[in-house]
C-alpha cells in the first residue's frame, strides 16, 4: 500500500518510527553535501597533468604566436578547432575565452541590456525571458541580476512547452529563452529535433530575439550510447535566423572546473558584437591554458576518451541514486524521479507542499540539499516539490549515507503532509 492508502492509525504510527528513526539520523552528526554539481577530487585528477603543461620554454602556439603576450582576443584557434564539433559550431564561428562559460552569459545579457544587440532597436530595457522550469539557478540569477522578467515555462519531456513558448513570444519584450538542450540542469532531458527546428523558427515579436543555448553537458554521458542534439545554428540558418541562437559550452567539468575555458559560438554578426565589448575590458583570454588544454587533449577524441574516464567514476554514482530512491520511495507513491543518461544531476519530485520540509529535515540531520525552489525563478516553486539531487561531489560511502539520510526525510515529510490533510 502506497503511504496515502493507509488507514490513519497505520499512518500515525509510521510517523513515530520515522521520527524515531529521524532522531537516530540527527544523534550521527553527519556533515554530507548534495547542493551543487562538482566534480569530485577524483575526476579533478584526471586532469592533474595540465598543471605540468605547456613545459618550459614551449609556449608556442600552432600559428607561431607566443601566449604568453598580449592579443587573440577570440582564443586560441587550435582549442577551438578541438571543442568546434563537440559543441555543434565551427571553428570560425566561436571564440575560447575565460574560466567558465557563465561569464560569457553574463556578459552576453550585460552589454545586451546596456546596448542591445545585432538587429535589435536599442538597449533590452524593460525584457522578459522565457526560463524552461526546472531549470538552471544561475541563469536566473543573471536575470534577476539585471532586471529581467522572468516568464516561467513548464518542460515536457523533449523541451519546453513549445505551445507555451509560441504563445508567449509574440510580446515584443519577450528577447529570448534560456536553453539547456542536452541532459537538462536539473531533469536530464534532451531537446528533440522537432523541438530544436521549431525553436529556431519560431514567429517572435521581438526582432533582435536570442536563444541561449548552454551546452553545458555536450560531452557528459553516462551510459555507452550518448544522445546526441540537432544544431541549432544550422536550423536557425535555414529558417531565415541566422543571429538567433548563442551557443555556450565549456570545459568545467571535463578538465579543472576552476582553472578550465568557456566557449561561445554564434553568427558571425554576433560575434563582432560581442568580440567588440569585450576587448574593451580585456586584451585577450589567458591562452597559456588555452594552449595546455589544447595539448593535454588534443584532440576532439581526445576529449571523449577523458570523458569516458569521468563516465566510470560518475555511474556508480547514479546506479546508487537510483537503486536508492528505488528502494525506498518506489512502493511509498510519494515521490518520483528522473533518470538520467547524461549530466550531472536527478530531479526528485515530492508531494506538493513537501520539497521545504525535506530540505529542513535533512539540514536538520547534516544533510546539506539545494535550496527547495532553486530551480524556479526567483527561488519561488509554486507548488514546493521539486528537488535538484547532485550526486557528482561525494565519495560513493558518503553518498549512500546521504541517499539514505535523504529518501527518510522525503518519507517523514510525506507522512506529515498526509496526517495533515486528515
Amino acid at each position: 500500500m502506497t503511504f496515502a492508502e493507509l488507514p490513519h492509525e497505520q499512518l500515525s504510527e509510521l510517523a513515530a518510527s520515522l521520527r524515531t528513526a529521524h532522531d537516530e539520523l540527527r544523534a550521527r552528526g553527519l556533515k554530507l553535501d548534495l547542493t551543487r554539481g562538482k566534480p569530485s577530487a577524483e575526476q579533478l585528477n584526471l586532469s592533474t597533468p595540465l598543471l605540468d603543461l605547456p613545459g618550459a620554454g614551449d609556449y608556442r602556439a600552432a600559428d607561431g604566436s607566443d601566449t604568453r603576450n598580449y592579443g587573440g582576443l577570440r582564443g586560441l584557434p587550435e582549442l577551438r578547432e578541438i571543442f568546434a564539433p563537440l559543441l555543434g559550431l565551427k571553428p570560425e564561428n566561436m571564440i575560447a575565452f575565460g574560466n567558465s562559460s557563465l561569464e560569457l552569459m553574463h556578459d552576453f545579457l550585460m552589454h545586451a541590456v546596456l546596448f542591445g544587440v545585432p538587429g535589435g532597436s536599442g538597449p533590452w530595457r524593460d525584457a522578459a525571458f522565457l526560463c524552461p522550469v526546472p531549470g538552471y539557478d544561475r541563469h536566473f540569477a543573471i536575470c534577476a541580476k539585471l532586471g529581467i522578467e522572468m516568464i516561467p515555462v513548464p518542460m515536457t519531456g523533449d523541451g519546453p512547452d513549445l505551445a507555451e513558448v509560441a504563445r508567449l513570444a509574440v510580446d515584443p519584450r519577450v528577447k529570448g529563452i534560456w536553453c539547456v538542450p542536452k541532459y537538462s540542469n536539473p531533469t536530464g532531458e534532451t531537446y528533440s529535433p522537432e523541438t530544436v527546428r521549431r525553436l529556431a523558427e519560431l514567429p517572435t515579436g521581438a526582432e533582435d530575439f536570442r536563444i541561449l543555448w548552454d551546452n553545458a553537458y555536450s560531452v557528459h554521458h553516462l551510459t555507452d550510447e550518448p544522445v546526441e542534439i540537432e544544431d541549432i545554428l544550422a536550423a536557425a540558418d535555414a529558417a531565415g535566423n541566422p543571429d538567433r541562437p548563442i551557443v555556450f559550452g565549456s570545459t568545467s567539468k571535463i578538465t579543472l572546473a576552476g582553472a578550465g575555458v568557456g566557449f561561445l559560438g554564434a553568427s558571425s554578426a554576433n560575434l563582432d558584437w560581442l568580440v567588440g565589448h569585450l576587448g574593451k575590458r580585456t586584451i585577450g583570454p589567458d591562452k597559456i591554458n588555452h594552449l595546455r588544454h589544447a595539448r593535454f587533449l588534443g584532440s576532439p577524441q581526445g576529449v571523449l576518451d577523458l570523458m569516458a574516464k569521468h563516465r566510470a567514476v560518475l555511474r556508480p554514482k547514479f546506479d546508487l541514486v537510483e537503486q536508492t530512491l528505488t528502494k525506498q520511495l518506489a512502493d511509498a507513491g510519494v515521490a518520483s524521479w528522473t533518470t538520467p543518461r547524461g549530466g550531472y544531476f536527478v530531479s526528485l519530485t515530492v508531494l506538493p507542499g513537501c520539497a521545504s520540509r525535506v530540505v529542513e529535515l535533512a539540514g536538520h540531520a547534516g544533510i546539506a540539499l539545494t535550496p527547495a525552489g532553486a530551480p524556479f525563478p526567483h527561488g519561488k516553486d509554486p507548488e514546493d516539490k521539486v528537488l535538484r539531487i547532485a550526486p557528482t561531489f561525494p565519495p560513493v560511502s558518503e553518498l549512500a549515507d546521504a541517499m539514505s539520510a535523504l529518501t527518510l526525510c522525503v518519507k517523514l515529510a510525506s507522512v506529515e503532509a498526509l496526517l495533515a490533510k486528515i
